[in-house]
């Protein structure tokens, strides 16, 4: 389907993968989801795009560094990327990409929560995020699995105006979403039991596949690797895989049951 028309203020709308080998990445993703890839030229630091069917999904770009990690970033809907910096400052975050026009596009930053998750500002000047969602291929969900769900859920409610949906509250299970008008755009996981030390807070990028365990063991064949075997949820079969250069992303099939 195509992605939402004028999604509200705090939505994911851009997820974009740094890597330290952009013709490997290109490879894997080719291969895997069928992404097609478009390079933005020298003037953008052959940061490119993802597409699927000739629509963009997902943007890709060479690291800065090669000591950082090959990652997957997740964008939330801004209507003053300047003034929700500021918002973030107030409420305990911290800035990590200072405010940076993209002519034509955008308007970008970064800034990490009271939970150290790092989590990318957009201001839509042209270029309104991936154009389709919850297609074989596409993003289907967008969640940030926090060590200080207490400290984050405010945060975003806060600096992004979230409406928040508590889906459950117990130590086993603590998890809120955003919900506008029936419709849910992202999660919240108290992951503060289960996220190993060296593992910060981070937000993570669903794509959704036809199968998931067939679409895992691909994954693998392509040098990936599987971080979490294909299990059942509610939402459907999901796996969390490491790409070829260790980006982590997850997977999912969804029933027909599911919304």
């Amino acid at each position: 389907m195509p992605a939402r028309v004028n999604p509200p203020v705090g939505a994911p709308v851009w997820n974009d993968l740094g890597t330290n080998d952009i013709e490997a990445s290109k490879a894997f993703y080719r291969d895997l989801f069928g992404w097609e890839y478009l390079d933005y030229g020298e003037e953008f630091g052959h940061y490119g795009a993802f597409l699927l069917d000739g629509k963009v999904v997902a943007g890709v770009g060479p690291n800065p560094s090669p000591e950082l990690p090959s990652w997957w970033s997740v964008y939330l809907r801004s209507e003053d990327a300047p003034a929700t910096v500021e918002k973030a400052l107030a409420a305990g975050g911290e800035l990590a990409v200072p405010t940076m026009e993209i002519p034509g596009q955008g308007v970008m930053a970064f800034v990490t929560d009271p939970s150290g998750a790092a989590v990318g500002i957009w201001e839509p000047r042209g270029h309104d995020g991936f154009a389709v969602v919850a297609e074989n291929g596409a993003p289907a969900w967008h969640e940030l699995l926090s060590k200080d769900y207490r400290a984050a859920v405010p945060f975003y409610e806060d600096v992004f105006g979230w409406s928040v949906t508590v889906q459950g509250d117990t130590d086993e299970f603590r998890y809120c979403i955003d919900e506008v008008d029936g419709e849910q755009y992202a999660g919240v996981m108290d992951a503060s039991g289960f996220l190993p030390a060296e593992v910060p807070s981070h937000w993570s990028v669903y794509i959704l596949v036809e199968d998931t365990d067939a679409a895992a063991a691909r994954a693998v064949e392509l040098g990936g690797t599987i971080a979490m075997a294909p299990e059942d949820s509610p939402y459907g079969r999901m796996a969390v895989l490491l790409d070829s250069q260790g980006a982590q992303l997850k997977i999912i099939d969804t029933p027909d049951s599911a919304a």
